[in-house]
């Protein structure tokens, strides 16, 4: 035990660490003794640095979840940068915006046969947007979050000496909610900056807001519509139509909202942290400068380039969200026909969502996914030609069921699709696949896979009755089964 003791009896430095990291784990980290702090200048740690860092540590610590991820701490952060300069909806911003969405309501339902809202539209301010809206933050970016803490405890245990791998070890949830923290912070101020950006609930692209719940943010709504000379009154009107209709097509698609955040939480769990990187930034990090790992998490410097299944996620993702913003974008047009300014602002809202603001950006920078709809303009040009062709109620009926919904290679080829939602229209029966025979083959009780080349007519001469009925069997379902 004498190498724990210094020659005047008293625990050495590394053990006061020690007993600082365990008063940490402890709880009792509230009021650390300044003796003993001031004792690790033998480590030439900065006392007064240590005792800040282990303050902030254990605050973070306090509030993670079993994740080692204070979600509490993005929170704080998003809401403090929604407040600095928010300012509160006037009963004027209220009354203007209420009249809107009630001639909206009366607008949208002659363009779709897709049903009102329960809850009626609301007014948001900056900081009530972060509170409706910082659940789904939360569940899109947990994934990207543990990968980040995972990486990092194991990059400095990696790094650590060897006679400090059991201190290192014993930390490690410490480790994670370093990793986790640091990244709910950036998160929060990614939120907070992207709060005084969006006009509206579903102005991102994504089912933000709680179910069946259509807002607008008056404050950025005005700061929106003051370069674009257009009248107040059109482009709330405009703005109320459009976040209406979002809001009612994921009302009615239930199943909708589930299938957007898991497509994006498929493509976040994908992300993995470059090692190399971290390993990099761990071999020079100085604990007095954790600006620099607070750098190296916000602008995506720690995300290698995707992989081959990223990319593939990815356009699935952006196939989705603009097959969505199409449909909101057609609907919203036929609409709003009588706003003179209509195809104007249109036009405005189409450029803010190619481009995206700076809090969307750091937000693909922060998790790797830019949630902007490429092919938004070639998805409206579908649903323009489907509702030309079979009209707004055929064309809703789409959103009914998961396997309705059109996909890709109807984006890529619009008259398809348009001549099947013909052909149904007129009783035909669509033409038949493969996966039409495996269903037919499934519900005869007969092997989905067998091969479908031998049909009756081609039986030989040589074929018994028994054999006939075999080829027959083989051929596919009676008529009268056969899905329509």
């Amino acid at each position: 035990m004498a190498d724990d003791v210094t020659p005047g009896g008293e625990p050495s430095p590394e053990d006061d660490f020690q007993e600082l990291i365990r008063r940490l784990f402890g709880g009792a980290a509230g009021d650390f003794d300044p003796e003993q702090l001031s004792r690790l200048s033998g480590m030439n740690i900065d006392p007064a640095m240590m005792q800040a860092v282990m303050r902030q540590l254990q605050g973070a610590f306090a509030n993670a979840d079993e994740t080692g991820i204070s979600w509490d701490m993005a929170e704080r952060q998003a809401l403090h940068i929604a407040n600095q300069e928010g300012l509160g909806v006037t009963a004027g911003q209220r009354t203007d915006l209420d009249q809107a969405f009630a001639l909206a309501t009366l607008w949208l339902s002659e363009a779709t046969t897709i049903s009102e809202l329960a809850a009626p539209p609301a007014t948001l301010t900056r900081g009530a947007w972060v509170e409706a809206t910082l659940p789904v933050w939360q569940e899109l970016a947990a994934p990207v979050a543990t990968s980040i803490a995972d990486a990092l405890t194991t990059a400095l245990s990696e790094q650590a000496p060897d006679d400090m791998q059991g201190l290192v070890q014993g930390a490690g949830r410490l480790m994670r909610t370093v990793g986790g923290s640091l990244f709910a912070s950036q998160l929060g101020q990614v939120v907070g900056n992207l709060s005084k950006e969006v006009v509206s609930g579903g102005d991102v692209g994504i089912p933000l807001m709680p179910d069946g719940e259509a807002a607008i943010l008056p404050q950025n709504f005005a700061d929106f519509g003051r370069d674009l000379e257009v009248p107040e009154d059109q482009l709330a009107l405009y703005v109320a139509t459009r976040e209406l209709a979002h809001a009612r097509l994921f009302r009615h698609a239930r199943w909708l909202r589930l299938h957007v955040i898991s497509q994006v939480t498929d493509f976040a769990r994908g992300v993995h942290v470059d090692t190399d990187a971290l390993e990099d930034l761990a071999t020079r990090f100085d604990p007095s400068e954790p600006e620099e790992l607070r750098r190296a998490i916000e602008s995506g410097a720690l995300l290698p380039a995707r992989s081959e299944a990223q990319e593939a996620a990815l356009a699935r993702l952006e196939n989705l969200l603009a097959t969505v913003e199409g449909w909101v974008e057609v609907v919203t047009e036929d609409a709003t026909s009588r706003l003179p300014s209509a195809q104007r602002i249109a036009e405005a809202v189409r450029r803010r969502r190619a481009v995206g603001g700076p809090a969307e950006r750091a937000l693909g920078s922060l998790v790797g996914l830019e949630i902007r709809p490429r092919r938004m303009r070639e998805a409206a040009a579908m649903w323009r030609s489907v509702t030309d062709a079979v009209g707004p109620a055929a064309r809703d009926a789409l959103w009914d069921y998961p396997d309705l919904m059109p996909g890709a290679a109807d984006i890529d080829d619009p008259a398809a699709l348009v001549a099947r939602l013909e052909a149904r229209a007129r009783g035909e029966e669509p033409a038949r696949d493969e996966m039409d025979d495996a269903l037919a083959r499934l519900l005869a009780g007969e092997d989905p896979d067998a091969s479908t080349t031998a049909a009756p007519d081609a039986a030989s001469e040589d074929d018994g009755p028994d054999d006939a009925a075999d080829d027959e069997g083989e051929s596919g379902a009676p008529e009268d089964h056969r899905p329509v």
